[in-house]
């Protein structure tokens, strides 16, 4: 499995307007140049984000995004199966049931159907808060060096 960047940027917008929306929406402008990722592909991301609900959008010269909820109510998992579609490591696992016709005798479907379990869990463990947490750990870290 490879996170696309699309997924990555995504996550990346996340976090950058938990960061910055106290204060209102945050624009895409200052988000693309403090993350350095093209303003015409965070405004494609950020619409996906905006109709599926995770962001709220604003206009006008104050206008731009901020969360629809708060960090804690967001997993990384949302967001990454929302940008990158099913997170299934073999085409087989994708969907609600496997539609394999070798599934009942192929000897490799539970150690597949384990890493997807595994994979979901680890990524729905995590919020938007927890790697905000995560962030402002590295700055003071970094800050008493």
């Amino acid at each position: 499995m490879k996170i696309s960047t699309k997924g990555r940027y995504a996550l990346r917008l996340m976090m950058d307007v938990a960061n910055h929306d106290r204060d209102g929406y945050v624009s895409l402008k200052d988000v693309a140049c403090r993350q350095e990722i093209s303003l015409k592909y965070l405004e494609q991301i950020a619409g996906m984000l905006s109709r599926a609900g995770l962001l709220q959008s604003g206009r006008g010269a104050q206008g731009g995004y901020r969360l629809a909820r708060k960090p804690e109510d967001y997993t990384v998992g949302c967001i990454l199966r929302l940008t990158e579609g099913d997170l299934a490591p073999v085409s087989c696992l994708e969907g609600v049931s496997n539609q394999c016709e070798r599934c009942m005798e192929c000897p490799t479907v539970d150690f597949w159907t384990g890493l997807y379990q595994v994979v979901n869990q680890y990524i729905d463990q995590y919020t938007l808060a927890d790697l905000l947490a995560e962030q402002v750990r590295k700055q003071n870290h970094r800050q008493e060096s």
